[in-house]
């Protein structure tokens, strides 16, 4: 596979192009092809799996938030992670987000959950699993984009500096490795979902991320998402 089939926004292309051209990521897509052939559902739709990395470019990460796969049922994933757009039912995990920021900031809670105004600002939505099988949880989790995830966090640790990575839950946290840790901020918590239990609602994250944007000369985040 060439890396200028790949349909990824310019400066990302650019960082990643030697990941585009190993054989795991031609492996990646001839999976998805094969799933589309035999007539699987794939989401996020195709134009909407670099979804995060359109978003937000190189050049623009303030702030990185590290999901695991998309969400699994028709019109939910739309490429961002813990995002749904606005005329979906907000999840579970997200409401404890939305929660977790009305008690860290005193904003008020949403009443949708289209992330893509984080986005905008900085906030890096990434999956560690960019695609999934409908009405199947985890069903791409060993097709190799945890490979290109990992080149992703690595990659984008060497290229800037003083980034804010939150990670939340287990899966998150094993992603760690890949984040120079004397040139960003980890901050670690549960995962929001609330099979977790206790741990996320607390950890006041918003706010410390804010506070380090702040002291390291950088405009805050506007946790808000409704217009």
């Amino acid at each position: 596979m060439n890396a200028d089939q790949v349909q990824i926004e310019a400066s990302w292309k650019e960082l990643l192009k030697e990941e585009f051209e190993k054989p795991y990521f031609v492996k990646i897509k001839e999976h998805l092809v094969r799933d589309k052939q035999a007539g699987k559902a794939i989401y996020p739709p195709g134009s909407q799996i670099f979804n995060a990395f359109d978003s937000t470019p190189v050049d623009q990460v303030k702030v990185v938030i590290i999901g695991q796969d998309p969400y699994h049922q028709p019109g939910q994933a739309m490429g961002l992670s813990f995002s749904v757009p606005r005329h979906v039912p907000i999840p579970a995990s997200l409401r404890n987000i939305y929660k977790e920021i009305n008690a860290d900031l005193g904003l008020p809670v949403p009443h949708h959950g289209d992330l893509t105004k984080w986005a905008q600002q900085g906030v890096f939505l990434l999956n560690a699993i960019l695609t999934v099988e409908r009405n199947n949880a985890g069903s791409h989790r060993n097709i190799g984009w945890h490979f290109f995830t990992d080149a992703v966090i690595r990659k984008l640790s060497e290229a800037r500096e003083g980034l804010v990575f939150l990670l939340w839950g287990n899966f998150a946290k094993s992603k760690k490795p890949n984040i120079d840790e004397m040139k960003h901020y980890v901050l670690e918590a549960a995962h929001p979902s609330p099979l977790a239990r206790v741990g996320f609602i607390g950890c006041k994250h918003f706010s410390r991320t804010n506070q380090i944007l702040e002291e390291t000369g950088r405009e805050p985040i506007d946790w808000t998402v409704d217009e």
